[in-house]
């Protein structure tokens, strides 16, 4: 397994605005063909917006997201890691935190993502998780 979270994150990253409305936060996911982006003010992260949060939490309550803002749905304040941590705080945070995605700060700049299907492929290529988290999806839309 690698060191490392440098070694498994995933570069870059993809962000709106706070005041970004759902739809457009959406839009971003399915042409960046991601499940989660960050609601950033600035370079500082306010949130973790995911494709489960729009469903369940605006979608399901019947909140119109062409006029609902990205950061009242988002995970707020989320928990960060750093691109020279070892891996097993990536794990150990996630665990604790019941997240399955990490932001990548260094010196305050989010640099990436960790998430739990990163660290499946490096700890093993061969999983199930691993295979799925490699996976094109179907139809050109995410799971």
């Amino acid at each position: 397994m690698a060191d490392f979270v440098r070694e498994v994150m995933t570069p870059g990253v993809v962000a709106v605005r706070p005041d970004a409305s759902l739809v457009e936060a959406a839009q971003l996911m399915r042409t960046q063909d991601i499940g989660d982006v960050l609601v950033a003010d600035g370079q500082r992260i306010v949130g973790v917006l995911t494709d489960r949060d729009i469903t369940v939490r605006a979608v399901a309550e019947g909140i119109d997201p062409l006029t609902v803002s990205a950061q009242s749905v988002c995970t707020p304040d989320p928990v960060v890691v750093g691109p020279d941590d070892p891996v097993g705080t990536a794990v150990a945070l996630m665990r604790t935190h019941a997240v399955r995605r990490l932001p990548v700060v260094e010196d305050g700049m989010p640099v990436g993502v960790v998430s739990l299907a990163d660290l499946a492929v490096a700890e093993d290529p061969d999983s199930a998780l691993a295979a799925i988290g490699r996976a094109e999806p179907a139809g050109g839309g995410t799971a």
